[in-house]
């Protein structure tokens, strides 16, 4: 079974919410972010730019698996924070939640022991991408 199969076999079927949280205007990698877990088989919304608790919100009305963030204005430590903290008030503390954007590798490991599953600096491959997180469903099926 090759790679992409392997990934898109765990993809299928779940859902994804996509958010650009901060000051953030960047909003091409998050769009093509979106599209690449699309096309691997998840069903993904897209929220444009949000707040933590419109993102929780949007996460429990929409069954989402996966809440995935883009972050390129060097906020994430807080807007992820912030984006755990509303789901976890919403009971949906096992929704797996990435980030994308301009993150230093010291960041990621803070990024992590807050509860963030993965992290995606700037200019990983949309295949990498998606392989990591089916590689997260792979872990806990559901």
């Amino acid at each position: 079974m090759s790679q992409t199969s392997d990934f898109t076999a765990a993809l299928r079927g779940r859902r994804a919410l996509t958010a650009k949280v901060g000051m953030d205007a960047h909003w091409r990698g998050v769009m093509l972010v979106s599209a690449a877990l699309r096309d691997a088989g998840m069903e993904v919304v897209y929220l444009g730019h949000a707040q933590a608790s419109e993102i929780a919100q949007a996460a429990l009305e929409e069954g989402a698996d996966l809440v995935g963030l883009s972050c390129l204005s060097g906020n994430h430590v807080s807007e992820c924070r912030g984006v755990i903290e509303a789901l976890r008030a919403l009971d949906l503390g096992e929704c797996r939640v990435v980030v994308g954007g301009s993150i230093p590798p010291g960041d990621a490991t803070l990024l992590e022991e807050l509860g963030v599953a993965a992290c995606f600096g700037s200019g990983i491959s949309l295949a990498s991408i998606c392989s990591e997180i089916g590689r997260l469903f792979e872990e806990t099926p559901g």
